[in-house]
């Protein structure tokens, strides 16, 4: 297991029940990966340097996760599918 950082981009336009079932849905990913969500830091909304997807402005959202570096790949897979994220980055940590 290794620590990673997982910054997300989600769409401002969303319903508090839909950011919420975006946020449960990575949380769930992780886990069934064998992982652990450690942290979960919500920064709020953010004006972008660029328009990303006709959008202006996002909800970021910071997850600091323990998780098998071979989950990873499955992992940012389902993020990359998943319309209501914009942006994510997923960083090891030390």
């Amino acid at each position: 297991m290794r620590n990673y950082e997982l910054v997300c981009i989600i769409q401002t336009d969303l319903d508090e029940a839909a950011f919420n079932g975006v946020l449960d849905r990575v949380k769930g990913w992780v886990t069934e990966s064998g992982g652990s969500v450690d942290k979960l830091d919500i920064w709020g909304k953010r004006k972008m340097a660029y328009q990303i997807k006709k959008q202006r402005e996002g909800n970021y959202v910071l997850f600091n996760l323990s998780l098998d570096p071979k989950a990873t790949h499955g992992l940012e897979q389902n993020i990359r599918y998943t319309e209501t994220v914009l942006r994510h980055m997923l960083t090891l940590i030390g």
